[in-house]
Order: structure tokens, then sequence, then C-alpha cells
């Protein structure tokens, strides 16, 4: 072995032990014939002494040395000098005085910093991965992400799942994202799938007796390209025969609160994790993913803005819709043009614009203390004072704060109002850092109307069970029908998603029916699932949890391609590899494919 320790791995108990280390050059120091290497490896770095009167031969070898050469090195450890102990690094106290160097690779010069946490391009990080991986953080995230990975793989094992690997070419079935198709050479015209998920094959694995199952499965999604998406994925995959959705919601809290305690033992949990309905989730905080690390809570304001000569309000209520607002604390102070950037958020959203009511005065004062000067907004004249006082009393709100209302289609509502209030708890840094706020959210609709295409889509996926009390809506009143499924979201992302399955072929042939298939078209896509729950299918439910957004998470990342080792860019491409790629004429041939090139 090239190494008897780590580097970062030496203390004051390793003071007169001779070592052997190895690794990459981090930084280089000249002191007058001294010269002083931070050698680094996984574990860490160490200082290393060349003294040219103590060992010459290795002060001779390390001349040429430079920063990120890959270097053998043989010495002693020692105490540093008094005053020279360095607190920030791990090996700080000590240093090893060099005896003997071998380079073992040069290196050129990087195109960019590995010994320093600077800003760079993330192409050109992505197209030197191998590089960016060196540096500190990233060498932090996958090692984090090795141990969520371990961690979970523990706890399922102690909860007597078993870990069974699905096949990565399987059929094409259209489950919501378009799948990333296989040509198979021995069937000309015919294809497989990548996986989107394993969703019908646990399913299968319940019929099959498993009972307890779990993965962490690899998937594939043909999306178009968003800010935090991956062509790829990893997610830990589960399922259970003979449970409810009260088993499954108490399975993953136990999970992610021992996951949070190993982990990121610094944070504080909400226990136990609240439950919302999701229409209680939509009203409350305009999205099915609310970060309650912060309130600013959404308040119904409908019945009193239909007694106001507001148009733009009543015109909102008269088409069905609803007014709706939150409190931006603090903030009657913003500019007009602060206002409108507000504005364009609730606009992204949908909505037509965004009702501004700047309640100025003494900062924190109650609402009494308000006058009728101390309103600044475009629709004051159509507000009374006490019809300002109602809507900021109904809102919580004091002297010094900005309400902010949006009329609408409760839909679009709710969209943009979710929108501002990520916003604004963003920039006024609302959410306790120190807080993993989860929670449940349940009950969502089983079915979305899709309007351009005048039918019905599954909301979670075609194999979520109707909710019991609702499954005779199914074909009666379909937009009442709520889903038996579940989400959990922690600090504003959904990290998983299930549902109590189908698993009886009548409930699965309504359900297809509802969603346009006809019989044909059912048993050509899913005749082996239908087939398989005529041979007593267990009740059974389970969920997916995104691994890159679990790591992200407990990495303080905003973006999954920081903790994932050789992320796509935010196009879906590779610029390491430089995928996707042509392929030759030859392997197109042989697979009986022709490439037709968009000539518009």
């Amino acid at each position: 072995m090239l190494k008897s320790h780590g580097c970062g791995e030496l203390r004051l108990s390793h003071i007169d032990q001779s070592v052997r280390l190895a690794g990459w050059v981090h930084r280089r120091r000249d002191h007058g014939g001294l010269v002083f290497l931070d050698v680094r490896d996984r574990s860490g770095l160490v200082q290393v002494v060349f003294d040219p009167k103590a060992a010459p031969q290795a002060h001779g070898v390390i001349q040429e040395v430079r920063n990120e050469w890959v270097l053998a090195v043989e010495g002693a450890v020692a105490r540093r000098p008094q005053g020279t102990e360095n607190p920030r690094i791990a090996t700080g106290e000590i240093e090893v005085r060099a005896t003997s160097a071998q380079v073992l690779n040069p290196s050129r010069t990087p195109p960019f910093y590995i010994n320093e946490e600077e800003q760079v391009d993330e192409t050109l990080r992505l197209k030197y991965r191998y590089l960016d991986l060196r540096r500190s953080r990233m060498a932090r995230n996958m090692a984090l992400r090795h141990r969520v990975v371990k961690f979970i793989r523990d706890f399922m094992d102690a909860k007597e799942f078993l870990e069974i690997e699905t096949p990565i070419l399987i059929k094409s079935t259209p489950e919501g994202a378009r799948d990333y198709l296989v040509p198979s050479r021995l069937y000309p015209g015919s294809f497989y799938a990548l996986p989107q998920s394993p969703q019908q094959l646990k399913q299968l694995l319940m019929v099959a007796g498993v009972e307890k199952y779990f993965q962490i499965a690899r998937c594939f999604r043909d999306e178009d390209p968003r800010a935090d998406r991956q062509p790829e994925f990893t997610q830990l995959d589960v399922e259970m025969s003979f449970v409810n959705q009260s088993d499954i919601l108490a399975l993953q809290e136990e999970l992610f609160t021992a996951l949070a305690k190993a982990i990121a033992p610094e944070k504080r949990l909400l226990t136990p994790f609240p439950r919302l309905t999701w229409r209680e989730a939509m009203a409350r905080y305009g999205t099915d993913k609310p970060d309650l690390r912060f309130g600013m809570e959404v308040h119904d304001l409908s019945q009193i803005a239909g007694g106001t000569e507001a148009g733009v309000l009543r015109d909102a209520l008269a088409a069905g819709g609803v007014v709706r607002g939150i409190v931006a604390p603090g903030c009657s102070y913003y500019s007009r043009r602060q206002m409108e950037e507000l504005a364009q958020v609730a606009r992204s959203k949908g909505a037509r614009g965004l009702v501004t009511l700047a309640l100025e005065g003494e900062q924190g004062a109650s609402l009494s203390a308000l006058t009728a000067e101390g309103v600044r907004s475009a629709l004051a004249r159509y507000l009374s004072l006490e019809t300002v006082r109602e809507m900021g009393g109904r809102m919580g709100a004091r002297v010094g704060d900005l309400l902010l209302l949006v009329a609408g289609p409760e839909s679009v509502v709710s969209a943009a109002l979710g929108a501002l209030r990520a916003e604004l708890g963003a920039r006024l840094q609302l959410a306790d850092q120190d807080l993993l706020a989860f929670l449940f959210v349940v009950d969502f609709p089983l079915l979305e109307w899709k309007e351009e295409e005048r039918r019905w889509e599954a909301a979670h996926h075609p194999f979520t069970s109707p909710h019991p009390e609702d499954v005779e809506k199914l074909e009666t009143a379909p937009a009442e029908v709520k889903a038996w499924s579940y989400d959990a979201v922690v600090n504003g992302a959904e990290i998983s998603s299930g549902s109590i399955r189908i698993h009886r072929r009548e409930i699965q042939e309504r359900v297809f029916r509802v969603l346009g298939y006809s019989a044909e078209e059912a048993q050509a896509r899913f005749g082996h699932l239908l087939e398989a729950f005529e041979y007593g299918a267990p009740p059974h439910g389970g969920f997916a949890s995104g691994i890159d957004r679990l790591v992200a998470i407990f990495a303080g990342e905003s973006n999954i391609r920081e903790v994932i080792a050789f992320p796509k860019t935010q196009s879906a491409q590779d610029p390491m590899t430089g995928s996707p790629s042509p392929v030759d004429e030859v392997q197109l041939r042989e697979l009986h494919l022709r490439v037709a090139h968009d000539e518009g």
C-alpha cells in the first residue's frame, strides 16, 4: 500500500510515528529553503514539510511539484512549532516531516481553482466534473449522499424489507412523462423503455407475496428541461402489503426522523409531523408543498371584497372567483419598483395583477391607529378606511405592513399567492434555518381535467386507489373523487409521494375507462397487471422518496445537480462526455433505424 494513513486522519496521538501518505498537492508554500505542501486525499489534508538539510532527496523531488500533482510521501509526524498551529483544519496541530517523496503523476494547470470555493461557471464545472468533485464542498456532498443511502438501507433492512432490483429495460406504458425508448436489435420495430419508476413492477412484487419491498432505484423521464430536473434520478422505492395509509405515513415519519437525527443532529424537527389535506394546504399556503418554517398564511377576503366599490375585486367574484391575500410584515416602505417585481411574480402564475395596500404609519401600531392618508394603494379611493382595517384585521396585519391581494379563479389565486409567499419568505429571510419542517399532505384529487385534450388525467398515476368513500363518484362526479394518496414535504420541497394502490381488476378497469382508455387499449398496455390482480392480489401501498432532493436538503444545496456525481445540465446535456451525440450509421442499420432530419 502506498498509504499507511489518510492525510486527514493524523492527530497528536500519531507523533513520532513514521507514516506513508499519498494524495494531491492542495497548496504549496516556499519559505527560504523549506517547502510546505498541503497534501490532500479523501480524508482531508495535512501539512508536509520538506527540509533540504534533513531530507535533500525528498526536497529535490518536489522542486517542480505544483498544485494537483499526485504525490507519495514518507515521513514522521511531529507537533507543529508553537504559534504555527492551524485550528481551521483537523490536522492543524501536527505536520509530517518528509524523509522521501515520489511524484506519481504531474498535472496540467486546472481550468479553475480546486483549493478555493470560488464561483465557477456550471458548464465548465460539468465539463471537468472529475476535477470539480475534488473540491471540498463536492467531496462532502458525495460522502453525505453515501451516508444517507447507507442509513436508508440499514433502516429498511432492520424493518425486514427485502431489497429487490427491478429491470431497467421494460415495456413502454406511458404514465405521465415521455419514456426514453431503447430500440431492439433482435426485434426490428420494437422498443424497450427505461422505467419512469418501478411502479407496476413493485405492485407485481406484492402480488408475488414479497410483502415488504424496497429499492434504491434509478428512474428515467424524458421531460422538457427545467431548472431542477434531471433526465435520470434516484429514488427510494417502497411497497408494502396489508397496510393502510396510516401505516405508511408512520413508517415514513420514523424513517425521516431517524435520518435527520443521524445526518443533521443540529437541526430541530416538528414532531409529530403535521398533516394537512390538499385543500387545507392550498387554502392556507397556496401550494401543496408549503414551507412551515414561517407563517404568512393566505386569508380569504372574498366576503369583505364583495362589499367594496373596487371593480377588479367585484368582477372576479362575479365570475365565480375568489379574493385572497397575504401580509408582508414591515414592508409598507416598498417602492413602486419593488411592488412591480411582486406583481410580476403573481402574473407569472397566471394572475391578471396584484393589489397592494401599504399601511403606513407608526411601525407595529394596531390598525386602530391607521389613517386614511396612511393607506397607499391604487385602489385607495375605492376602499373605505374601515374596509382596509377589516381586511387587515382578518389577516392579522399591523401598521407598517404590506397587504398583497389577488383576485381571480381559485386555482390561479392559490398559485400566485403561493409563489408570492415563497418569494417574500426568501427576501425577508423568514425561514428558521435550524428547523426541518416536515409535514404530510393527504387527500389529493384523483383526477385532473385537461381542457385542451378534453379528457381526465391521473393526478398521481393511474394505479392510485380512489378514496373508498368516493369510489361510486368515479363515473358521475370525477372531479370530486379524492385519491388515497399522500406527499411528504420538508421546507417547501416535496421529498416523497405515494398512495394506496388499486388491487382489484374491476376498480382498475373503471379508472382506465374514466381516463379514456378503451378495453382494448387497457389490455394492450396494462394487461399483465390486470391479469395479475385476478390471482389474489393483496391490498398494498407505498411511496417513493427522491434521494437527490433529500440529500440536497441535508447538504444545504438549492440544486440537486450539486449532490449528483455526474449530472446533466439544465438542458439535459453532458459537457464532459458530449452526450447526447450522433451514432454511426452502422449502429443505426443494426437497429433498423433511420434518422429523419427536420427540414422545418
